[in-house]
This record gives C-alpha cells, structure tokens and sequence, in this order.
C-alpha cells in the first residue's frame, strides 16, 4: 500500500480544498494510505462530518504553518512543527513514501533539500512538470520551472539528465528528445550561459540533446523535455497558464453575447468543454522537485479540489516508477560517461 503526506495547510485554501481532495483519491484508488498534517483540530472538526476509511486516513498534528508570503530561510529557521516540514519528514523517517503540498514553493524546496538531502552526482534540485502539446496524447515535460533563479551551464545539463530519466521512465519514451530553450534556433543566438549549456549537451553523447527551441514550438509536441533555468522557466509557465485562462474567458464572453451565440454554444458545448479541459493548467498540476533523495510534489497554491486530486495522483505515479532511485542509478550512469558533477 503506498502512504503519502499531505501538507493540509498549504495553498491559497488549506483544508477546504486539500480535505475534499483527499477524500475522494481514498475513494478512487483502494491501495493508498495518506497521512494528513496539520492542525488537527481543524482537521478533525471538518472530517467529523465525513465518511471515509480510517484506517487508511489518519491525522497527524503540526502546531505551525508556513505563510505563502514567508522567507523560506524564516520558515526553515523557526517553522520546525508546521505541516510543512512534519510532512516532509515523514518522508525521511519512512512512514511515507512521497510528500505533496501546495504550500510557499521557496519554504518547500529549502525544506525538502535541508531535510531530505540531494541524490549523489546532482548540485541543485529542480522543478519540472508536463505541458500539454498540439500533437494528441502527447505532453511536455519541462524544467526549471522555478526552484533556482539562475543556474549555471553545469547544473542546465544536470537538469537535463534528470529531465531525459524522468520522460523515459514516467512516460516510456525510450530515447528522449531533449531541447535547450533560447530565443532562437540559430547557434549564435542566446547569451553565454545557454552557448556554453549548449555546447556541453552536445558533447553529453547519452543524452539525446538536438538543439534550441524557442518559446512557441514548446507546445508543438516536437520535443520531450524542455530545458532552461528557473527564472525563465517559471516566466513560461505563468504565462502559459495565464493565455490558457485569457482564451478559456474570451470564448466565454463571445458565446454569451446575444441570444444567437448562446444557441450556437449550446450546439457545440461537448467541443467546447473538450477544448476548455484539454487547456485547464488543473490538469497538469503536481510539479515534481526532481533532484531529491524523495518524491516532493508541488500543487499550484490556487489549486481547486480537482487539481489538487491530480497533484496527489502526480506522486503516486513517482511512488510506482520509483523514480529518486531510477534516477539515482541512471543518473550516476549518465554522469559517468558524460560530465562529472561540478559544484556550484
């Protein structure tokens, strides 16, 4: 049976969002165990009222929370009981096997690399998570997506080998395409870092490096795993996430005009709902940081019940695939025959 914490504080919402959630994964999947950490007054008065296994649901009590606006050297130094970092450890203490908040993404990853420590051979953890593509069935995955404001060409390639081990494992591709984000496809184009992040990916004869993409083909579906450094990465997710929101709203607005547009939406609301959920940023919730002796999985702060059920299911899938040592084996493989570790 896998067992997973769950940072119920976290997020934007907390228990209203992270307790119906959690209700219905137990639910869905019979095999899962979660241990909900928080405080358990709150937690105990909302699930007085609900039914559900307890034998496969218990509480565990944190006397602290960690703010969404809070320093995460703060949180690290003083927040030692919240729901946070219980969570985390029980993680390292083996009474879990993954970890799953939506809590402040800085607290969380300095927490989670404080108490968990690095997989050997990687400098830096990362952030990486799918994007949904134009080409069907097909996602993805990119990285950094912000746990590191600027990295150098060393740690880029690191991210890619993660990244590479992470596509071949979760999503069986056997050779993965890996791309270097740029704002242009030409070899000259981009400053020093990514020249020299290039140059290194193309000596890393393991890692199937084909080049420079730029930031409107990363949904065409060309490549597996996009890389970049998280500044830049988390710039394109926001805004990934803000122009699926900007269409989903001006559809909206278009069909609700007159009593005309009204019927030609009721005609084509199967279509319509399809499109809107094939977009949703809820769907591709559940950011893994990646580089960790753990799964840590990172729900959006302003994630609804749906897309927090998602992030919970993101970890269960690193729980199966055993992905930290698949990583750590492959990694050390990697590494060996292309670039040793070089600190930072």
């Amino acid at each position: 049976m896998t067992t997973i914490a769950i940072d119920a504080m976290g997020g934007d919402h907390g228990p209203l969002v992270t307790i119906p959630a959690v209700l219905e994964v137990l639910v869905r999947y019979p095999d899962l165990r979660l241990i909900l950490v928080g405080d358990a007054v709150v937690l105990e008065k909302t699930l007085q009222s609900c039914t559900y296994d307890t034998s496969r649901l218990t509480v565990l009590h944190a006397s602290q929370q960690v703010g969404m606006d809070e320093l995460p050297s703060q949180a690290l130094r003083t927040k030692k009981d919240s729901s946070m970092r219980v969570a985390i450890n029980q993680l390292k203490e083996g009474k879990a096997q993954a970890c799953v908040s939506a809590g402040n993404t800085g607290a969380l990853m300095a927490t989670a690399r404080f108490v968990l420590k690095m997989l050997p051979g990687i400098d830096r953890p990362a952030i990486i998570s799918t994007f949904p593509t134009m080409t069907p069935n097909k996602n993805v995955r990119m990285l950094d997506l912000g746990a590191n404001v600027d990295s150098n060409a060393e740690t880029l390639v690191q991210f890619a080998i993660m990244g590479s081990v992470l596509a071949s494992a979760v999503d069986n591709i056997a050779n993965p395409k890996v791309y270097l984000l740029n704002i242009g496809e030409e070899e000259i184009k981009g400053n020093e870092q990514v020249k020299k992040t290039a140059q290194l990916l193309t000596e890393a004869k393991s890692i199937n490096y084909v080049g420079y993409i730029e930031g409107d083909a990363i949904h065409t579906g060309e490549a597996d795993v996009v890389v970049c450094d998280g500044f830049v990465g988390n710039v394109a997710l926001k805004t990934t996430e803000g122009v699926a929101q900007f269409i989903a709203r001006l559809m909206k607005e278009a069909f609700m005009r007159n009593l005309y547009t009204k019927f030609i939406g009721l005609l084509v609301k199967p279509v319509l709902k399809s499109f809107i959920k094939r977009i949703d940023p809820g769907r591709y919730n559940g950011a893994t940081f990646i580089g960790l002796n753990g799964t840590v999985i990172k729900s959006h702060g302003g994630a609804n019940t749906q897309a927090f059920v998602r992030a919970i299911e993101e970890a269960m899938i690193g729980v199966k695939e055993n992905i930290p040592e698949r990583i750590r084996y492959e990694v050390g493989q990697l590494l060996k025959s292309s670039l040793p570790s070089q600190g930072t």
